[in-house]
């Protein structure tokens, strides 16, 4: 995992898949894509709301930021979850 501080681009693997956020995302974007699994079946065989979230091990989803690496947390709409979607808004658009 890597972030690209001249290209505004910050990389992850959430669920087993690899993502990448560029700047210019909404906030709404972005956690839509760290929480992707919550919605998406990634073999696309519908919807997959209200299952558990399986975890691969300890850092098996996480984002690297600038000031870190972050784990995602189980629950999108927790405090927790809602401070990292403004830390990487943040950093993929540094003019506001």
């Amino acid at each position: 995992m890597a972030i690209d501080a001249n290209s505004a681009r910050i990389t992850g693997r959430v669920h087993g898949r690899d993502i990448t956020l560029e700047g210019g995302l909404s906030r709404d974007e972005i956690r839509g894509r760290l929480w992707w699994w919550r919605t998406e079946d990634p073999d696309g065989c519908g919807e997959r709301q209200g299952r558990d979230h399986e975890s691969e091990g300890p850092r098996a989803d996480v984002i690297a930021t600038l000031g870190g690496y972050y784990e995602i947390s189980g629950d999108p709409d927790s405090q927790e979850a809602e401070e990292l979607v403004e830390l990487v808004h943040a950093e993929l658009n540094p003019a506001g």
